[in-house]
C-alpha cells in the first residue's frame, strides 16, 4: 500500500482483535454482516478485512485477485460501525475498506464488473454509470417550466434520471406543488459508485463540475432524492477537498420542515400497513433516521409498523458498495431477507428513501413473488392530496 494510505490507517487497523461485535447484533441473535453472513468466513467478516488490510501495509501481503475479491465482497453498509466495541473505529471502517479498494485498483485488481462503472462514466457520451446517452435536463427544464437560476437545485441522480423515473418525476411534481424556487443543471455522476469501488481517477474532475453548475445556476440549497447522491455531496465531495459555497439536503428533510411550518398539508387518508426501510447510505453513513418516520407518522390514516431490525440495525438491501454490478444474485438474495422481514410485520407497502434501495428491493420483489407494492415514500408523498399554505 501507499505510503499515505500507511500513514493513515496503520495506527488503527491493527487494534483490531476481532471480538467478533462485526459480525452480529449486540444480543448475537442476527448476523448484522451480510458478506459474513454469504461466506461464513473470517476474512469476509469487517475484523478479518482489517487484518488484511494491516498485512497489506506490512507489505506480508501481496496483491492478488483472490485478496482484492474479499475487499469488494462488501455492501459497505457500516452496520459493522454501530457494533464495533472500538471507539477509534467508529466512522472509519468504511472509509478503511474503500481506501483499501482504491489501492486494489490502483494496482490492478479491480474485479471486472466493477470496472464498467469507471469506463461507463468517462465515456463523454454518458457521463453516468449506466452507459445512458447523457440528458442535460433541458428538456426537463421545459416541462416543468423552471428558470435558469433558483435558489434550489435538484441534483437528480444517475438512478431516477435513468432508471427510476418514476422518483425523479414524483419529486419534480411535489417541488413545484410545494412553491419551491428551483432549477435543473447539467449534471454528470456525483461518482458515489466510483468511490465506493475505490476507483476515484476522474473524481475531482466530475466534483468541480457539478460545483461549477451549482454555482452557475446561483444556488444556495442543493437538494437531492438519491440517498447516495446526498451522502457524496455532503460528505465525500468534502473529504476531496472541495469548498461546496452551498447546502445539501435530503429531500426528507424538506418535506419534513414544510410539513412543520405549516407551509404544506397531507389532507387525504393512506389506508395501509407500511414498514420503512432505512437506506445506509442515508441512515448508518449520515445518522437520518426520524426524518422519514416523522413524515410517514404525518400521513392520515396510515398504520406504520417497523421491521425487528430497524435504524442503526437496518439489514442491508444489498445494492450498495459495488455489490449490486460486481454480484447480482447475491445483491438480490440479501434484499430477499429484507423483504422476509418486512413480511413478519403484516405490511403490504415496504417504503424508504433511496432510488437503490427501491431498484434492488423491487427486483426481489419480482424474482421471490414476495407480493409488496415497493415505493418510495417521495412517490407515496405525490400520490395523496396536499394543502399549500404560504
Amino acid at each position: 500500500m501507499t505510503s499515505e494510505v500507511s500513514q493513515d490507517w496503520k495506527s488503527i487497523v491493527h487494534r483490531c482483535f476481532r471480538c467478533g461485535y462485526c459480525k452480529f447484533t449486540h444480543s448475537y441473535s442476527d448476523f448484522n454482516c451480510p458478506s459474513y453472513k454469504e461466506y461464513k468466513f473470517e476474512t469476509y467478516s469487517t475484523g478479518g478485512r482489517m487484518w488484511l488490510i494491516y498485512g497489506l501495509i506490512n507489505n506480508d501481503l501481496k496483491w492478488s485477485q483472490d485478496l482484492a475479491n474479499v475487499l469488494y465482497a462488501c455492501p459497505t453498509c457500516g452496520n459493522c460501525t454501530e457494533n464495533c466495541k472500538f471507539e477509534k473505529f467508529k466512522g472509519f471502517l468504511v472509509d478503511i475498506i474503500e481506501a483499501a479498494r482504491a489501492e486494489a485498483f490502483n494496482n490492478g485488481f479491480c474485479p471486472e464488473n466493477q470496472k464498467f462503472l469507471l469506463e461507463r462514466t468517462r465515456n463523454s457520451n454518458n457521463y453516468n454509470p449506466y452507459g445512458e446517452k447523457n440528458s442535460d435536463n433541458s428538456e426537463l427544464k421545459k416541462k416543468y417550466n423552471l428558470p435558469e437560476k433558483a435558489e434550489w437545485v435538484y441534483y437528480i441522480g444517475c438512478t431516477s434520471n435513468y432508471r427510476q423515473q418514476d422518483l425523479r418525476d414524483a419529486t419534480l411534481r411535489l417541488l413545484k406543488k410545494a412553491g419551491i424556487d428551483f432549477t435543473l443543471i447539467d449534471e454528470h455522476c456525483c461518482t458515489s459508485p466510483l468511490i465506493r469501488t475505490g476507483q476515484n481517477e476522474i473524481v475531482p474532475d466530475f466534483i468541480n463540475y457539478n460545483i461549477n453548475q451549482i454555482r452557475n445556476a446561483g444556488a444556495s440549497k442543493v437538494i437531492t432524492s438519491c440517498a447516495g447522491c446526498y451522502r457524496t455531496l455532503k460528505k465525500d465531495y468534502e473529504k476531496f477537498g472541495a469548498d461546496l459555497g452551498f447546502e445539501v439536503f435530503h429531500t426528507g428533510e424538506l418535506i419534513k420542515k414544510l410539513l412543520k411550518e405549516g407551509k404544506i398539508k397531507i389532507l387525504s387518508n393512506y389506508e395501509n400497513i407500511v414498514t420503512y426501510h432505512d437506506p445506509c447510505h442515508l441512515g448508518r453513513h449520515m445518522d437520518m433516521y426520524e426524518v422519514p418516520r416523522d413524515i410517514i407518522k404525518s400521513i392520515p390514516g396510515i398504520k406504520f409498523i417497523e421491521m425487528k431490525r430497524n435504524r442503526e440495525n437496518a439489514w442491508c438491501c444489498g445494492a450498495g458498495g459495488g455489490v449490486k454490478i460486481g454480484y447480482p444474485d447475491w445483491s438480490v438474495e440479501i434484499s430477499k431477507e429484507r423483504l422476509e422481514e418486512a413480511k413478519e410485520t403484516g405490511a403490504t407497502v415496504l417504503t424508504s428513501m433511496c432510488p437503490f434501495c427501491r431498484t434492488n428491493l423491487s427486483d426481489a420483489n419480482k424474482k421471490f413473488n414476495m407480493g409488496f407494492e415497493i415505493i418510495d415514500l417521495i412517490e407515496l408523498i405525490d400520490q395523496l392530496e396536499i394543502e399549500v399554505n404560504d
